[in-house]
């Protein structure tokens, strides 16, 4: 597997699982366990998860999957934006971390921004770190002017965790060349769009049959290709694994990558920070 580091020097993988939608069925709860261990299996051992997924469901399918293994995982979650005081992030993480089954999550996260103080939040993270409850915290969803507020704790925030996608490439104008220079990776979620429309796209398909794969690859190489890059795509199913497992491999050519930008074109100006 690929890795990059965090600003502390901690390896982590560039392609993990997300667990999106997880939890909500009961019925379904055994199979996505299944699937996730599949992907430790081949390798992909970051797992993201959140205490808003399924209302906590997708945290219980996350400690199904890693049950035996969790010195393996490098494990994600996120804390609602009003949980994120000083008084109610510890709680919550404790929430998590039951949920989870284990007693340290790797890399724990604000998953928007609210009414606390970010500096607040800061505090309360660095608390649960020196009580080893969590080993980094980052943040989600916050723009290059939401990273700046953070002053002296942004050498301390780990990562920022965005959309990203051939769609959706606006962070590329400030906030992903911002984070690069703090040494943060960027995590990006919904790596391969929404509802199956970009995969759809005749460029996408005229690309994954040069390189002899599928649209769902060069979409996942693709946000892939720069360094200091996470992405953390769901797969349903051992063949979605698979899938994602080789397009992490996958070098895209000049042409390839002229041809995108042509389809989808890098941002001229600021926009909006896109968020799901």
């Amino acid at each position: 597997m690929h890795s990059t580091t965090l600003a502390d020097g901690t390896p982590i993988p560039t392609l993990g699982q997300g667990t999106w939608k997880m939890g909500e069925r009961g019925a379904d709860r055994r199979a996505e366990a299944g699937t996730l261990r599949a992907g430790l299996d081949l390798g992909m051992t970051l797992i993201d998860t959140a205490e808003m997924y399924a209302d906590g469901g997708s945290e219980e399918v996350v400690a199904e999957a890693i049950e035996g293994r969790r010195d393996e995982v490098f494990l994600v979650s996120k804390a609602y934006p009003q949980n994120a005081s000083r008084s109610l992030l510890p709680q919550a993480c404790e929430r998590s971390l039951k949920r989870l089954r284990t007693d340290v999550i790797d890399l724990y996260l604000l998953h928007w921004r609210g009414n606390v103080p970010l500096a607040e939040t800061a505090e309360a993270m660095e608390a649960l770190k020196q009580q080893g409850k969590i080993r980094h915290w980052g943040v989600s969803n916050l723009d290059v002017s939401d990273l700046e507020e953070l002053g002296d704790d942004l050498s301390r925030c780990m990562t920022d965790q965005v959309l990203y996608n051939l769609e959706s490439r606006g962070v590329e104008f400030d906030l992903l060349p911002f984070c690069q220079q703090q040494l943060m990776p960027v995590m990006a979620y919904s790596p391969l769009g929404q509802a199956g429309a970009l995969l759809e796209h005749p460029v996408l398909r005229r690309v994954a049959k040069r390189q002899g794969s599928t649209p769902a690859q060069v979409a996942l190489a693709w946000t892939l290709r720069n360094p200091g890059v996470i992405a953390i795509p769901k797969a349903s199913s051992a063949a979605h694994l698979r899938e994602n497992w080789d397009a992490h491999l996958m070098v895209l050519t000049p042409e390839d990558l002229t041809e995108l930008d042509s389809a989808f074109p890098p941002p001229s100006r600021k926009q909006s920070l896109e968020m799901l």
